[in-house]
């Protein structure tokens, strides 16, 4: 099997399968272009939010046209958590993350001015995919040592451990899938 069917919302796709180990193959959702699925998406999982939702935060970079359609359809705003700092972010907070398809560390920042913005807010995680939960853990402390509450966490699908996922708003679930060689 090279690829893995999935319907989203009512929008049917085939995901391709890739390897991001020896003998470990994932479903890889990019969203990035598909304007019917991330519309589809973003109606569906705002549908979930609770409504005492302030901000939605999300991490760059295939989760920001997630991130933008719920915006438009939840009237709530949204803040890109960046993987490089620049000097116009200010006195930006960091975290590191490892991403299970980039295998290395990345740092996540929040721009001065979100930081500010969402001091004292209820925000909602989103992502596309949650798979080990370390961009999660990320937003989490990056948007918590800015004084924000974390009220919700919200992604198009969990992948691994399910059980693990339990608590996060989602449209469904991709499995891990492992050679038995």
């Amino acid at each position: 099997m090279d690829h893995y069917p999935v319907e989203i919302a009512g929008v049917h796709r085939e995901l391709r399968l890739m390897e991001v180990a020896p003998g470990v193959r994932i479903a890889v959702l990019n969203i990035l272009g598909d304007t019917e699925l991330t519309q589809a998406a973003a109606q569906a999982l705002a549908s979930q939010l609770p409504s005492t939702a302030d901000f939605l935060v999300t991490a760059e970079a295939k989760s920001i046209p997630l991130a933008y359609a719920m915006s438009v359809v939840s009237g709530l705003p949204y803040i890109v958590l960046r993987k490089s700092y620049k000097p116009y972010m200010g006195d930006a907070l960091s975290a590191e993350t490892l991403s299970i398809t980039t295998n290395k560390p990345q740092m996540l920042y929040l721009d001065e001015k979100d930081r500010l913005a969402i001091q004292g807010k209820h925000v909602v995680l989103l992502d596309d995919v949650i798979s080990t939960g370390s961009t999660l853990q990320g937003m989490r402390l990056i948007v918590q040592k800015a004084g924000a509450e974390v009220i919700a966490e919200a992604a198009i699908f969990t992948e691994g451990d399910r059980a693990k996922w339990s608590g996060v708003l989602s449209l469904g679930h991709l499995p891990v899938f492992i050679s038995q060689s």
